[in-house]
């Protein structure tokens, strides 16, 4: 009894903890031996205590179950490798709790800085669009015309928007398409006779759910970066639906060459797309022959 307990206890609080969890294969390895010789040794003491102190050497007189040295070793063995088995698998356990605690934390971690990026992103494009058509509006309020209580109208819609809708993950395409309509609306009155758009609405679901301020910022880069051909900005834009997916195509004349440098909004709907539908979505930009081109389709929710 005292070698199988000693030989356990160095088996389970030792060799198993400190070298075979860590790793450490050849110092487990190499006292795993010394123990083994050890335990076989003090073994082989008690079976001649036994038979000398106990039976005054005679072996008829030895208790049946310390007769065979073999059976004793292997009695004694067996309760090692079970214990130590229990051992392995009570590790083994609380490994795999401490790291789906820690795999939980790293994901919550993420989720967070995922959050704070996309309103970051969200913080860099509200100014941007604010700015804008402020500054529209108050053209408008200089020149005192007609149509200033409309776009405040328009503006106040699209604050709504701005305040209670886009914390929201998701919202219905629907609304989304009312509130470009308000802002196009918004870029006709600054811009008069010298816009020629086009809104084209295809097969739109009214159950269809997508990131709020995604395709806005889209349409905004168009009018703020778009030049005018033979006096007139043309822009055309194009949304329609099937079951699983949404598309999105807008062109506009333009310039600039340069696909890399069209402001702010564009740069930040690129990571707002990584962020939101990462591996759900393909985006295709393309400015030529005087025409800036931007084609894009997600996985509708």
């Amino acid at each position: 009894m005292p070698i199988t307990i000693a030989t356990t206890y160095v088996a389970i609080y030792n060799l198993i903890p400190i070298y075979l969890i860590k790793k450490r294969y050849g110092r487990f390895a190499l006292y795993s031996f010394f123990t083994l010789v050890i335990s076989a040794f003090l073994i082989i003491v008690s079976v001649f205590y036994g038979l000398i102190y106990l039976s005054n050497f005679q072996y008829d007189n030895m208790a049946p179950i310390s007769r065979s040295l073999i059976f004793v070793a292997t009695a004694v063995y067996l309760i090692v490798i079970i214990v130590s088995a229990f051992k392995l698998l009570k590790l083994n356990l609380k490994h795999t709790q401490e790291a789906k605690k820690l795999e939980t934390k790293i994901l919550e971690t993420q989720l967070k800085l995922k959050e704070q990026e996309l309103n970051y992103l969200k913080m860099q494009i509200h100014p941007h669009f604010l700015f804008n058509t402020l500054n529209t509006m108050y053209g408008f309020a200089l020149k005192k015309a007609d149509e200033t209580p409309e776009m405040i109208l328009k503006l106040s819609n699209l604050l709504d928007y701005l305040l209670y809708q886009v914390d929201k993950p998701f919202v219905l395409l629907t609304d989304d398409i009312n509130h470009i309509n308000d802002y196009i609306e918004l870029e006709k009155m600054r811009f008069n006779d010298t816009l020629n758009i086009t809104f084209h609405k295809e097969h739109i679901s009214h159950d269809k759910q997508i990131a709020p301020m995604l395709l806005l910022p889209f349409i905004e880069n168009s009018f703020k970066h778009g030049t005018l051909n033979k006096g007139v900005l043309d822009i055309n834009i194009t949304l329609s639906c099937d079951a699983k997916n949404i598309y999105f195509h807008i062109e506009n004349t333009s310039k600039n060459h340069d696909t890399t440098s069209k402001g702010i909004g564009l740069e930040n709907i690129k990571k707002r797309l990584d962020l939101l539908y990462k591996n759900q979505y393909s985006l295709n930009i393309q400015n030529s022959n005087n025409r800036f081109k931007i084609d894009l389709k997600i996985e509708s929710v």
